[in-house]
């Protein structure tokens, strides 16, 4: 179940095709406990009540194993009654906020302390003092923007200023003219879907420029880089846990079964990889529990490893989140995003930001 239509359709469109080509290979594989899949598809419309209706459809007239998908937060929280008054199962692709856990969720993309947290030790670290902070406004990007501010009040990083625009607003001539005037050292951007496009063309027509005030992104993958333009990103930084560029066998391959089934100029991306992911994820669960049923599934979900593109991923059998590698990548002439940093080891998932003093009381 991904948008298909509306603002947030430039990003999930890929997560749709991603989907399909795992179950394809899981099929051709012999499927799952000997039985092959065979998918229902929505279209969650950009909408979490469309995504709501339809996570309620698929579980009580479709009857399906799983539901893989979704992308905003809102429409995660949206499903999320749905699929624990069901006892259904959810499998959560995108990166988030963080502060949640569901039995009832499996969440594959990275929570706060895999992505947003090494993106704001990345810029620390090359000595960024100063942050304007311009997102989408909904769930994520206003709590993401809670704990942006907590990790820099603990860090002598000043925010200069925060700003939210609709889901798929359009013209941020008047949000690019206060990011210019406060003169900050780095912009933290969580705006999501198509108001990415013309924020970046602003950003360029105003002058702004990656070298003077790079912009590090969480939202922008290489999907959506076409999406924006080449020209308006480039030298422009992201944070993720996956990029085309990762150099591995398993990721070569990966990205040769997408472009030769989708077309030679399509690109792989943080999101669909990890929607791939889920799907497999989900078999090895189970064949673990040897049943198709939630309850067993749950059991059987912690420990459950796969050799991802990302690299080998782990399933916390406490938080349903999984183990993953932190990697901060620049934009480059090219199209793709190369990493310019990376955690080295995976890091074990910490939704509630357990680990991080300056992080007390968000959670509540």
């Amino acid at each position: 179940m991904n948008s298909l239509s509306g603002t947030m359709a430039i990003s999930e469109k890929t997560v749709n095709d991603s989907l399909n080509l795992a179950a394809e290979e899981i099929n051709a594989a012999g499927g799952v406990n000997g039985k092959k899949l065979s998918i229902v598809t929505e279209d969650g419309a950009s909408e979490p009540t469309v995504f709501a209706e339809k996570a309620n459809k698929l579980i009580s007239a479709d009857c399906v194993a799983a539901v893989f998908g979704g992308w905003t937060s809102s429409s995660r929280k949206a499903m999320l009654p749905v699929f624990e008054g069901a006892n259904g199962l959810l499998f959560y692709p995108v990166q988030y906020e963080g502060l949640e856990s569901s039995p009832n969720i499996f969440y594959t993309g990275a929570t706060t302390n895999q992505q947003i947290v090494p993106a704001l030790d990345y810029l620390k670290e090359k000595g960024v003092t100063s942050l304007f902070l311009v997102g989408s406004d909904y769930v994520f990007p206003r709590t993401a923007n809670k704990i942006i501010n907590a990790y820099a009040a603990a860090n002598g990083i000043e925010v200069k200023g925060e700003e939210y625009a609709p889901l798929g607003h359009t013209d941020f001539a008047t949000i690019v003219n206060k990011v210019k005037g406060a003169g900050a050292a780095a912009v933290f951007n969580t705006l999501n879907g198509d108001s990415n496009v013309a924020f970046f063309k602003e950003y360029k027509n105003a002058g702004l420029t990656a070298e003077a005030m790079p912009v590090v992104s969480v939202s922008i993958a290489e999907e959506e880089v076409s999406g924006v333009g080449v020209g308006n990103l480039v030298g422009q930084l992201t944070a993720w846990n996956y990029y085309q560029t990762v150099d591995s066998p398993t990721n070569k391959k990966f990205v040769e079964a997408f472009k030769a089934k989708y077309g030679a100029d399509r690109v792989t991306s943080d999101p669909m990889e990890a929607a791939y992911t889920s799907l497999h994820l989900w078999k090895s669960m189970v064949e673990k529990a040897k049943s198709f049923t939630p309850d067993d599934i749950k059991k059987a979900a912690g420990g459950t490893s796969y050799d991802a593109p990302e690299g080998t991923v782990t399933v916390n059998g406490d938080n349903h989140h999984i183990a993953k590698t932190a990697l901060i990548g620049k934009v480059g002439a090219d199209g793709l995003i190369h990493t310019e940093w990376r955690s080295g080891q995976p890091i074990e998932p910490d939704p509630f930001l357990k680990g991080y003093p300056w992080a007390s009381g968000l959670a509540g």
